[in-house]
């Protein structure tokens, strides 16, 4: 089996990992590299590659320039080119997620070979692995790390608008992209059964039948209790500093400085429990830092609060809140306060899982750890520390004391932790499950297919224009007859293709109406049927492929009673788009229609344009996706495809690597939330006088390749 991860935002490389550098640098960029080791490892594992985003950027290493690095014989890190070169945050990537799909189909396109699964990690790789694994019919296995709608529940708990959180952190698209991903995906891996209950359970697509929980382990080769043969600890010096008693145990809490973490009410709990001071000192690992004032805001303010909570309760002398520590010295941190007899402590508001609470433990630590979330499954398997609600302080004091002042329980926890860990967090453990789990999946698997010998003949052509028929294409008789003579004209080396919502016999018509040629590519229903040249070749491996999840006679049913949508007539209608008028005075919002849908677990997509047509169509279809799979079909380059429309209906056709002009229609506003891509052009001009302008501004024709007579002639086939 080949399996592709994805994981697009943070750090990510195959050595000392940055954890803790930033709110994008956490866990999930440790797990998903243990994660791809730890399967590249497995006979019956071909190949994994982790497929991240390419940076460069003075400010970060070179290494996450590098385009590919091995993690293993059969494991490697792709990086794929998206966006700016900058590292940039995960809520700044949205825009260029469509082209980092383009650039991985088309690396993948190049490698030849098309992986059997697709593993999302986090909202923004569930984008693109939704739309890739719906475009090469593999299945989808989905991980969330962390959802949108607990933590925008969160934020407003703080006391923060909705308009501000949607705003900063890009909430409603990164929500919407979940929905998605939950909708396409096959299996959702958790860490705890609290995610599935309690985060996954607000979901539209909650589906708790295909979601299963499988710990992540931990390498128990980096992370053992101290031996005899260790070297002196290095770290113990940076700590003692700190310290007027540097020999008492070490309370230890190590994560990023993040205000979820709570750290300072483990800073108040520890100041305001005198007898905890005299039995230990504590130590406070919160990521790197040169000058706090030059941190991003968050991890500034909560530094900041940390030092002020600090001189209240007058600690100092007791407390250690070292500068830095590498990535290779966690471990050693972890033995450290073992050796002491310490404990660590994981106060976290919520913690989806708690990666630290195995590391710890691995290491000989008793724990002690936030009743929200992952640690309840931890400490409940493994029986080595105790919960506490992270908002009471006298109770974190109260359970440190506990295991400070009684050896024989800091013995017990410390034993069970290190058998448990073994038993039920090891990364064999964890490889041999999840392959097990996925196993089922692969027999799914119905790859897209590379070009058939009928279709052969179109791949000579190096371009292609595929545009919108009504108000994009039509609407002013002058301009189209110009444009057919420029597309007669290049026609040797440029396919032309119309996409629509129409059915075929309907853009037949039109077609024939208008004086326009039969086109090479015809993408009909808006992205659900292909046909192929004047013969009208039909493209059944598409039919069949867009088939998949689609069940109109429920949809039909969800939607009957709806008021404002009235059904189309039958000429609007087929096979696998259900046509509605839709009356937006009466109508509920399209948001509130899809999750109408949504909640009686139809996996959709709904298409509205014009302001007053709704479409309903199967999940693998949109004009799009069609797009892409022909493009594939025909091995034409997405950079090379200029496409041209003008309603909501056309935007994800001109999302990612496409050239796309928009024409000056009146639905052209519409797509006005695409101002910002470079490779759009919004036209002065209408319908195909826009199109002709924009085929002007990039020059589109200029750098055409004519075959030679030897390479355009006919195949044995007669095609």
């Amino acid at each position: 089996m080949y399996i592709l991860l994805l994981s697009i935002h943070g750090l990510i490389r195959g050595h000392d990992l940055e954890l803790g550098r930033d709110a994008d640098t956490g866990g999930q960029t440790k797990y998903v590299v243990d994660l791809a080791r730890a399967l590249g490892e497995r006979d019956d594992i071909s190949q994994v590659d982790l497929v991240t985003r390419r940076i460069q950027d003075p400010a970060v290493s070179t290494d996450y320039a590098v385009p590919i690095e091995p993690l293993g014989p059969k494991a490697r890190i792709l990086r794929i080119d998206a966006g700016p070169p900058d590292y940039i945050p995960k809520e700044q990537l949205w825009d260029h997620l469509d082209s980092f799909m383009d650039n991985l189909s088309a690396f993948l396109h190049e490698e030849g070979r098309w992986p059997d699964l697709v593993h999302s990690h986090y909202a923004d790789a569930g984008y693109v692995g939704a739309r890739l694994a719906n475009l090469i019919g593999v299945p989808l296995v989905h991980t969330g790390h962390s959802l949108g709608r607990d933590k925008r529940q969160r934020l407003l708990a703080a006391g923060l608008d909705g308009e501000t959180i949607d705003s900063r952190y890009n909430m409603v698209r990164r929500i919407d992209a979940e929905e998605t991903a939950l909708a396409s995906a096959n299996l959702v891996i958790t860490s705890t059964h609290h995610e599935i209950d309690e985060q996954y359970a607000l979901y539209d697509y909650y589906r708790p039948d295909r979601m299963v929980v499988i710990p992540p382990g931990t390498d128990l080769e980096q992370f053992h209790p101290p031996r005899p043969e260790d070297p002196p600890s290095d770290f113990a010096a940076e700590i003692e500093r700190f310290l007027d008693a540097p020999d008492k145990p070490l309370i230890l809490a190590l994560s990023r400085a993040d205000h979820r973490k709570n750290i300072v009410a483990l800073i108040e709990a520890y100041g305001e429990c005198p007898e905890l001071q005299e039995r230990a000192n504590l130590l406070i690992v919160a990521g790197n830092r040169d000058d706090i004032r030059e941190l991003e805001e968050g991890a500034r303010t909560v530094l900041t609060d940390i030092l002020l909570t600090l001189d209240a309760y007058d600690l100092h002398g007791k407390v250690a809140l070292p500068k830095h520590h590498r990535s290779d010295q966690v471990p050693e941190i972890y033995r450290l306060v073992a050796r002491s007899g310490g404990v660590f402590i994981n106060p976290a508001l919520t913690e989806p899982f708690g990666l630290t609470l195995l590391e710890a433990a691995a290491s000989g630590l008793p724990l002690v750890a936030t009743e929200n979330g992952g640690p309840v499954d931890i400490i409940g398997n493994c029986g080595n520390g105790l919960l506490v609600d992270p908002l009471d302080r006298a109770a974190i004091a109260e359970a440190l004391l506990r295991i400070l002042t009684d050896p024989e329980t800091w013995q017990t926890y410390a034993e069970r932790g290190l058998a448990k860990v073994r038993e039920h967090y090891s990364w064999a453990a964890h490889a041999a499950t999840y392959r097990a789990r996925i196993a089922p999946l692969a027999e799914q698997a119905e790859p897209i297919p590379d070009t058939q010998p009928l279709r052969r003949r179109l791949i000579y052509r190096d371009r292609a224009l595929v545009t919108d028929l009504d108000q994009s294409l039509l609407g002013n008789p002058e301009g189209v007859k110009r444009f057919v003579a420029l597309m007669r004209e290049n026609r040797r080396c440029t396919h032309f293709g119309i996409a629509t919502g129409r059915r075929l016999d309907s853009l037949l018509t039109e077609l024939k109406r208008h004086a326009i040629p039969v086109p090479d590519i015809l993408i009909t229903s808006l992205g659900t049927e292909i046909h192929y040249t004047a013969r009208l070749v039909p493209d059944d491996f598409w039919h069949d492929h867009v088939d998949y999840l689609w069940k109109p006679g429920a949809v039909r049913r969800a939607l009957q009673d709806v008021p404002g949508l009235v059904p189309q007539g039958k000429i609007e209608q087929s096979r696998f788009k259900i046509a509605y008028h839709y009356d937006p005075s009466i109508a509920p919002s399209v948001e509130d229609i899809t999750t109408v849908l949504r909640n009686r677990d139809l996996s959709v997509n709904v298409v509205h344009a014009f302001g007053q047509f709704l479409d309903i169509i199967p999940l693998r279809a949109s004009k799009g996706q069609a797009l892409r799979y022909v493009a594939h079909r025909l091995e034409v380059p997405l950079e090379q495809v200029l496409v041209a429309g003008g309603s909501g209906a056309d935007e994800d056709m001109m999302r990612g690597n496409t050239l796309a002009v928009v024409v000056a229609n009146r639905h052209h506003e519409e797509l006005s939330g695409l101002t910002e891509m470079d490779n759009l052009y919004f036209a002065h001009e209408a319908h195909a006088l826009g199109i002709l302008e924009a085929i002007e501004h990039y020059d589109f024709f200029g750098a055409c390749a004519v075959p030679s007579s030897e390479e355009s002639a006919p195949l044995e086939d007669g095609t």
